[in-house]
């Protein structure tokens, strides 16, 4: 049915502009952003077919961000609806974004307790008529972190997706303001036997699986993948199912420069994207839930595995140069990227 089904949140992000502080902006920039949902836009911006799968409460905020799910392309059928009660008991998620410039980083603040989706249970979403005829599933670490049942109701997506033949990849996407490392270890161990593709950086496979990279700094800023090697063959090693571990590389030179490099191992060889030098930002938010769409575009069209690394470096690359989660990037803007091509204005 789909070339791509994701399962997650997706917030209401309101930002603030001209690189103002939250406490001193006169207005706010609407958007919708999430992992996994930024993941689907990515998908369906490189033409596959998609569908987000989540459950929001029926009221404005859950008519923007399906409304915009469908504006990108995204099939938005199988949210769970809930009624909104009037007094927000059950609600949508936002999150606040102030976007840092030099040596301020950029912040986030989330406001999404009580979310409908942290409320979400097994049994409430028909994983089996999902995934009839679908190719791939993917979601991240976010979700399970939101609550008990969002935890269990992954589980249920990831066992449903294996039994139906379809391809997984797992973003681990380690979130300390939602969850402890020691919980994630717990709750992610159960998914990963069921996980063909794993994503993640040198923090995400320390916090949540408990693989350290040798040689990385307590605030892992380097980009030297030799640091990140090592994880990514004891993952496989450990996890003999995991047919392909990826990774973005990033050094945050400012709030708005920083270097980029994306990494694919597939437990033989190792594949390296070319290094975004310098590569200036409007909004670093999405870049790796892009380089994850850049992935699975790349496998499910059968590229080679270089083919596929350049493609996904240079696809969340170009995320980083639009403000707000989603990638406005076509397909051929990311193959001139990922073959040098130059900035000179078009004409």
């Amino acid at each position: 049915m789909y070339d791509v089904v994701t399962f997650g949140e997706a917030m209401i992000r309101l930002s603030s502009p001209e690189y103002r502080r939250l406490e001193n902006a006169t207005k706010l920039d609407v958007e919708v952003g999430g992992g996994e949902y930024n993941v689907a836009v990515g998908c369906a911006h490189l033409g596959l077919k998609t569908a987000w799968v989540s459950r929001l409460v029926d009221n404005w905020t859950g008519w923007i961000i399906q409304n915009k799910g469908r504006e990108h392309g995204v099939d938005m059928s199988n949210i769970v609806w809930v009624d909104f009660d009037g007094v927000g008991l059950e609600r949508n998620g936002f999150y606040h974004m102030e976007v840092g410039v030099g040596p301020r980083a950029s912040a986030v603040t989330y406001d999404r307790g009580h979310s409908a989706i942290s409320n979400i249970q097994p049994g409430m979403v028909d994983w089996k008529a999902v995934f009839d005829g679908s190719k791939w599933f993917h979601v991240s670490g976010i979700t399970p972190a939101l609550s008990d049942g969002a935890a269990g109701a992954t589980l249920e997506a990831l066992k449903a997706a294996s039994e139906a033949g379809v391809m997984t990849s797992f973003d681990l996407n380690f979130r300390s303001k939602l969850w402890s490392a020691e919980k994630a270890q717990e709750t992610i161990a159960q998914y990963i036997p069921h996980v063909k593709v794993l994503i993640g950086n040198e923090e995400d496979f320390e916090k949540t699986l408990g693989l350290k990279a040798e040689g990385t700094s307590d605030d892992y800023r380097a980009l030297d993948p030799e640091s990140y090697k090592g994880v990514a063959i004891r993952a496989v090693e450990t996890y003999p199912n995991v047919e392909y571990v990826g990774t973005t590389l990033r050094v945050a030179k400012t709030g708005l420069l920083n270097d980029w490099r994306t990494l694919l191992y597939d437990g033989s060889e190792f594949y390296l994207s070319r290094i975004y030098e310098n590569l200036e930002m409007v909004d670093r938010v999405g870049g790796g839930d892009n380089f994850s769409a850049g992935i699975i575009s790349g496998l499910l069209e059968g590229k080679s595995l270089q083919e596929v690394v350049d493609f996904a470096g240079a696809y969340s690359a170009l995320a980083h140069t639009f403000p707000g989660d989603v990638n406005w990037a076509t397909r051929s803007e990311a193959e001139a990227a990922m073959k040098g091509g130059a900035a000179r204005i078009r004409r």
